[in-house]
């Protein structure tokens, strides 16, 4: 036995396992699980196994979901939703309240559970996953009662199918039912295959607290019963998972009108500034990648290190991995646990390996691993090149790549390097530093000097490929919320683009001088690179000629929108003031506008000037008044919600109210700081096109709008697709809003696309129009001791 002296230098733990009589009782007794549909446990007719990674051993036997289970789950979902959707907002929060407690008083249960289920360490499901539950329904009960103050005029969005991963299976439930439930929606939730146990104890508690029957439903299976379910009639699907996966999903819920959102994958930098204090961010590297055996999809997986402090950190981070307990999950004092499942550890296995073969040199934890069990001893790897496939391709394992830089600037370039845009970790003593970093990093989260910190009172979500919308604080709420879609109007025909002469009379006489509008791009008119124009009618009669844009055009816009990168750096003040400016240029102009129009033969060319002037006013008025918010979160935190454009959006607007419905668009998209590639009325483009002078004298930058014309549906589907394009708004028919979302999964672009409206009245402009021309990024700071 030892003495206290060699446990004071050696400072090894004893083992310190966690019980497991309750949780295997539980299991014993119910021997195989069904689905839980309307209030019930259906009967098991085929099933699964479930395993304990660390040991193999089974668990439970688990039904296998069918189409037609999934169906009755949904049917149940939409019989519950009218009576649960008319409850007061109070009487919902007192069902969520009584959800949270029954988790806090079930919290020993559920994280022995969740450990066996899973292979995380008993301390990480103890101490954070079940309360971050708890908390999670606590927070929603309170929306809930605030519903309508909050949020007027919302209502709920519907049946919500949700697919959750197997990294955090019970966090990831509470995450995406809480705000649903809260909402007024009804829920069908589909848990991971690996980790169906707490889904199902969760589906327990729902009875134990008399849940109406059909609110909650819970169908387990694999990945033909989650595409089953996105498949299925619901109002939402909500996704965390792969982005493969999620780029499946934006395929096949195009055209559908489901409400989408995607939490996706990601390859999250960990930046560390020379003046940083390396012993803690040395532990965050910890709670960063070694976290939940790094199977976390904002895991600081890309540690970039000043170089001149680089030695002395990699020194110290290799004594701080050599200290890690890999082993037991039950056991209080592990700190790495199991690998989900065999699948997972041997494709870490293989991707180390091929980042091996291309150069990588990896530094190992010296630790035995468990004879038997999923288990990957924890590291990093160095000698990384960017091109390396573990630069570029997550992991989703314990191992992180280690990388240096010389400056803030190649630092933001080599964090920025990733087609994701989840998270992002910076660490510097120098807080204007830091601040500066998080303004500049492509990522939905930024942890200043401290890193996966969570709390249902901020928004969790990315940008790029990590995929789109929210889950958490008002943005999430937001999420699961619909307002009543404006009335639908059919568009004006914009007919056969017809690039030959057109022997038809003319509405110009013989002495006129010829109008043929080009193409705007960079701040300067362009000719197509098509060579070809095609001519605009109206009333039968020739009025001029446009440029028939092509896929060079559309290409030649985005580089020139890219390279206006100044308009979104630029203060709201400095924007409104050149809005302003464009108002009343437009203003000056007015008489000139409504005689185009009237001579386009446009319904009411008065009034639509005038509401275009005072569009541009009113969007002018907002670019320095729509700002974000200060989150109520975890102490010793300050969690700022900033609203940030996406970049360079592909706008394509309607045929109807061709100026108005031009600028209905465009204007809110630059307001907010976005550049953007407009497609405008192909019917009546020159309504846009007689902007470009406007533009000129207004102090606009040049590239912050680019006009190409022609044939919509095609130019909108060469933005769709475009990975340069960050968003795409499309206003028009059913076939071209099913290509846009189609085509935007190439990159996951957001999508905004609706029909036709009334452009003159209150659905032509609002706050809907700033919310979607922008991305919530959370920033977590240091606040306090």
């Amino acid at each position: 036995m030892p003495t206290v002296t060699e446990i004071l230098e050696t400072m090894d733990y004893g083992p310190a396992p966690e019980a497991t009589g309750e949780v295997m009782a539980w299991l014993k007794a119910r021997g195989s699980f069904g689905h839980y549909i309307d209030g019930a446990f259906t009967r098991p007719a085929k099933t699964f196994a479930t395993a304990n990674p660390a040991t193999g051993a089974p668990l439970a036997e688990v039904a296998h979901g069918t189409a037609a289970d999934v169906a009755a789950a949904v049917k149940a979902a939409r019989a519950a939703l009218p009576g649960w959707s008319r409850l007061p907002g109070h009487e919902r929060a007192k069902w969520l309240y009584a959800l949270a407690r029954h988790a806090q008083k079930r919290e020993r249960f559920l994280a022995v559970l969740e450990t066996l289920d899973n292979g995380k360490p008993i301390r990480e499901s103890r101490d954070i996953d079940v309360p971050l539950v708890a908390r999670h329904f606590y927070h929603h009960a309170g929306w809930a009662a605030m519903l309508e103050a909050e949020f007027p005029g919302a209502r709920p969005v519907g049946v919500c199918g949700q697919i959750i991963p197997w990294n955090f299976p019970l966090l990831m439930l509470a995450w995406k039912i809480a705000p649903a439930l809260a909402a007024g929606n009804t829920v069908v939730l589909k848990p991971a295959e690996q980790t169906p146990l707490t889904a199902l104890a969760f589906a327990e508690i729902c009875a134990e607290v008399g849940l109406p029957k059909g609110v909650v439903n819970i169908v387990t299976g694999d990945g033909a019963t989650g595409a089953a379910l996105v498949g299925s009639e619901v109002d939402k699907i909500a996704f965390t998972g792969s982005t493969e996966v999620g780029r499946a999903i934006r395929k096949a819920t195009a055209g559908t009108g489901k409400k989408l959102t995607l939490e996706l994958g990601g390859k999250s930098p960990f930046v560390v500034f020379a003046d940083a204090d390396l012993d803690a961010a040395v532990e965050g590297v910890v709670d960063a990648i070694w976290f939940n055996q790094g199977q976390v999809c904002c895991a600081g997986s890309r540690i970039l290190v000043a170089e001149s402090v680089a030695g002395t950190f990699q020194h110290r981070l290799s004594a701080r991995l050599a200290k890690l307990r890999v082993g037991d999950p039950l056991d209080k004092s592990t700190d790495v646990g199991a690998i989900v499942d065999a699948t997972q550890l041997a494709r870490i296995r293989d991707l180390v390996a091929q980042g091996e073969a291309q150069g990588a040199v990896l530094h190992q934890a010296p630790v035995g691993l468990p004879s038997q069990g999923c288990f990957f001893a924890p590291g990093f790897l160095t000698n990384v090149a960017p091109a390396n496939i573990v630069s570029e391709v997550e992991i989703f394992g314990p191992v992180a790549t280690l990388t240096t830089f010389r400056t803030p600037d190649e630092a933001v370039e080599l964090a920025n390097n990733t087609r994701y845009g989840l998270a992002a970790s910076i660490w510097s003593e120098n807080i204007n530093l830091a601040l500066d970093v998080a303004s500049k990093v492509n990522a939905g989260v930024v942890w200043i000097n401290s890193t996966n910190v969570f709390d249902a009172g901020a928004g969790f979500g990315g940008y790029r490929e990590s995929g789109f919308g929210r889950e958490g604080g008002r943005e999430g709420m937001r999420e699961y919320l619909t307002t009543p879609a404006p009335k639908a109007l059919p568009e004006a025909e914009a007919g056969r683009l017809d690039a030959a002469p057109h022997p038809g009379p003319a509405s110009r006489g013989p002495a006129a001088v010829d109008r043929t509008a080009k193409l705007y791009i960079g701040g300067a008119q362009k000719r197509p690179d098509s060579g070809y124009s095609y001519t605009v009618m109206a009333k039968g009669r020739e009025i001029g000629l446009a440029a028939l844009g092509n896929r060079k055009d559309i290409r030649n816009a985005v580089e020139a929108a890219h390279a206006a990168k100044g308009w979104g750096k630029a203060t709201g003040h400095n924007r409104a003031q050149v809005l302003y400016y464009l108002a009343e240029n437009l203003a000056a102009r007015e008489a000139e506008f409504v005689a185009r129009l009237k001579a386009a033969g446009v319904a009411k060319p008065v009034d639509e000037v005038a509401l275009s002037i005072r569009r541009a006013f009113f969007y002018a008025a907002q670019a320095d008044k729509f700002d974000g918010a200060v989150h109520s979160t975890k102490s010793s935190h300050v969690t700022l919600a900033m609203p940030e454009p996406f970049g360079v959006m592909g706008i394509a607007c309607p045929d109807a109210a061709p100026l108005l419905g031009f600028l209905s668009l465009v204007l809110p998209a630059i307001a907010m700081g976005n550049r953007v590639v407009a497609i405008p009325a192909a019917s009546m483009p020159l309504a846009a096109t007689d902007l470009y002078q406007v533009f000129d004298t207004s102090d606009l930058p040049g590239g912050v709008v680019n006009i190409v014309t022609g044939a919509k549906d095609e130019l909108a589907k060469v933005l769709a697709q475009h990975d340069d394009v960050a968003a795409l708004w499309y206003c028009g028919g059913p076939q071209g809003r099913t290509s846009a979302e189609t085509e935007s999964a190439g990159n996951l672009k957001a999508t905004w696309t609706f029909p036709n409206r009334d452009w003159r009245g209150g659905d032509g402009q609002g706050r809907e129009f700033l919310l979607r021309a922008t991305q919530v990024k959370n920033i977590w700071v240091p606040y306090g001791e």
